[in-house]
């Protein structure tokens, strides 16, 4: 029995020997495997690696950002508002541009070098337009023919009612605009509009409402393709001219505006 409770014994021991052992070896090859993960950079699951050269890169595309043109954020696209309106004056499909923009020729050329009157011409479609629909109707009747299918135009209530909203809200923004400019709280901006007014002036004197209208037609067709198609010079060369243009303004606050005498400003006490 003595016997036979030493093997017991000893058999208990070398079992707990092995299992310390084993601790002690799951405990070595955890804290191994931490040390290494901690040596590793840590990402999110999902991301991909991340290289060295990736860092600048950002940087530079935010840096592209915030030079561009007004500080804008949007591709030019989406500025002009995105869809057909947009896909017409940033020239994607050549054909529907270059028809708008014939047909807008073709109106300047016969109002302005014609000088055909907008009344007259609108009178002379009329009355070709409705003899043509009237002998079309009279003949359909002789010889036992379809008549030309005539759509009923009516426009819907809710359409006008939307439209009507929000033409409200844009002149109210515009009135109110025009109210802070003439309030003096920002004189950067009631200078630039008195610039704007004055060039807009010169160029009135020159040419008519129809001719200003055409000309900003095309402005309007030219300029922003041209400036999506060139967009990284002209953004250097507008970020250059602002810098000067910040350092003139700079100047003329400091020999004009701050020597201009203002009234005395009354704090109000407080309770």
């Amino acid at each position: 029995m003595a016997g036979h409770g030493e093997e017991i014994e000893t058999t208990d021991e070398s079992l707990l020997e092995k299992t310390t052992d084993k601790i002690h070896r799951d405990i070595s090859s955890s804290s191994s495997s931490d040390s290494e993960s901690e040596k590793k950079p840590k990402f999110d699951d999902g991301d991909d690696v991340r290289k060295p050269h990736d860092a600048p890169a950002t940087d530079s595309s935010l840096k592209s950002k915030s030079n561009r043109l007004f500080g804008r954020e949007k591709p030019v696209h989406q500025v002009f508002g995105g869809g057909k309106p947009a896909d017409v004056i940033l020239w994607r499909n050549k054909k529907i541009s270059a028809s708008v923009l014939a047909g807008a020729t073709a109106i300047w050329v016969l109002f302005e070098l014609l000088e055909y009157h907008l009344v007259t011409l609108l009178c002379h479609i009329s009355i070709l337009v409705f003899a043509i629909l009237f002998l079309w109707s009279s003949a359909s009747k002789i010889i036992n023919k379809s008549p030309p299918p005539i759509p009923e135009v009516r426009i819907p209530e809710d359409t006008v009612l939307q439209f009507a909203s929000a033409l409200r809200i844009e002149i109210n923004n515009f009135l109110q605009m025009l109210r802070g400019i003439a309030s003096g709280r920002d004189l950067k901006k009631f200078l630039a509009v008195i610039a704007g007014l004055w060039m807009l002036s010169i160029v009135g004197s020159w040419c008519n409402f129809l001719t200003l209208f055409y000309m900003s037609f095309v402005i309007l067709h030219t300029v922003p393709v041209l400036y999506e198609k060139y967009e990284d010079e002209v953004d250097a060369f507008a970020e250059k001219a602002m810098i000067e243009l910040r350092r003139q303004y700079a100047v003329f606050d400091d020999k004009v505006v701050s020597k201009i005498p203002r009234g005395p400003f009354k704090q109000k006490k407080k309770d």
